[in-house]
Order: structure tokens, then sequence, then C-alpha cells
């Protein structure tokens, strides 16, 4: 029976690269888990303390304003709609469009059940009710709007990227630079978990943590389906 080899052919190093955030991903994230749990029945951590005490104290009506709409973009209707955006633009043809379409709001839907779970059994509060400047429900650990904004950027990212490798195998041009887009895409999932702190609602390690959930479910399903679509010589 033929083995598995990640040591062998061009695509081995992205298989690597992506299990390797996937580690660091999965160990930041048990990490600070771990610093929560802990001091869930003390005193906050300083950190989220600080960071929730500048918040207060820096957020004029205008900015709270601003904050209130880039958080409606990580919540609602409109994460599932940029999935099945993400699929509909990776695709190459009707088939595959509507294949990747599916498959990326089904990623999209078990990385919400995932982290809902886990922000269940963690159970941690919210900071208090009267430091709120927007609704919220649910515990606080980790931030579903964090998760979710950045699933969204990094599923859109992955989907434009694929779009350009096949326009490049065409030989047509490529379009707009996809680091460009990749930059403005992570700079709005910051905005967005950023500003649940500045809002009230979480606190800072809560963000922390949907990032790093998301970089784990992220990097997850790229190694899978590199190793998936890997040819036998390449694995």
């Amino acid at each position: 029976m033929e083995q598995t080899r990640f040591a062998e052919g061009p695509v081995a190093p992205r298989i690597r690269t992506a299990l390797g955030a996937v580690l660091i991903g999965v160990v930041g994230l048990l990490g600070l888990t771990a610093v929560v749990l802990t001091a869930r029945h003390g005193s906050v951590l300083p950190i989220d303390r600080a960071a929730h005490t500048w918040s207060l104290h820096h957020r004029p009506a205008a900015l709270v304003t601003v904050a209130g709409v880039v958080t409606a973009t990580g919540t609602g209707v409109f994460p599932y709609a940029a999935a099945v955006a993400a699929g509909l633009t990776a695709g190459r043809d009707i088939r595959h469009r509507l294949a990747y379409a599916a498959g990326a709001l089904t990623f999209l839907l078990l990385g919400q059940a995932l982290r809902f779970g886990l922000m269940e059994a963690i159970g941690r509060p919210r900071p208090a009710v009267g430091d709120w400047a927007t609704h919220a429900s649910g515990f606080a650990f980790p931030s579903g709007h964090a998760t979710t904004s950045a699933l969204m950027a990094g599923l859109l990212v992955a989907a434009i990227g694929h779009r350009a490798r096949l326009r490049r195998a065409r030989g047509a041009a490529s379009g707009r630079s996809t680091g460009a887009v990749a930059v403005l895409l992570g700079c709005w999932a910051a905005a967005v978990g950023m500003s649940r702190v500045l809002l009230g609602v979480h606190w800072a390690t809560d963000v922390v943590a949907g990032w790093l959930f998301a970089a784990v479910w992220l990097g997850l399903g790229a190694a899978l389906i590199r190793i998936r679509t890997a040819p036998p010589a390449s694995r």
C-alpha cells in the first residue's frame, strides 16, 4: 500500500505550511483558553481590564456610530452571503461554482457550530451591561464577530486567489493584486474584532481567541483540501 509522503513534490511545502498554521493556532487557542478558565472565577485579566477601561474613555459618539456599522458586518446574513459569494468566485463554471458555494457555506456553518460549543463550554461572562454601547447576547469567549469576520476574510481571500490562479493558467491577466485585497480584508476583519472591545461587549482576549479559532479552522480546511487534491507523487 502506498504511503502518503509530505517530503516530496511542490505541494508538500504548502501542506506543511497549512498544518503549521493549524498547530500554532491550536497551541495559542489552548493556551489562551487555559488562562481564561483559570481566571474565570477570579479577577479579570489585566490586559482585558486595561483595554476595556481605555475603550470606555475613548469612544466619542461618532466613533461609536462607526464601530456599530463595522460590527454589524460581522454578523447576520452578511457572513453567509459572503461565503456563498466566495464559492461562486472560486468556481470555473456553473457546476463548480455551485459546489464551491455549498462547500464554503458548510465550512462556515461547521466553524460556527464548533465555536458556539466552545463558547458554551467555557461560559465566560461579558463585561458589565452598563458598559455596553450596543446589544450583545450569549457568553463572551471566543468572540463570534471576530471569528466570523476572520473566517469570511479567509474564505474570500482563498476564493480570489484561486480565481487568479485559474486566470493565469488560461494565460489571462489576473486582475488586481490578490495581496492588496488580502490586506484590505484582513484590516476589515481586524476592525470588526476591535469594534467589539470598543463597544464594551467583549474582553480583548475574547477577540484574540476568535482570531485564533478562525486561523485554526481555515488552516485545517486548507490542509485537507491540499492533501485531497495533491497528486500522489506530490504527497
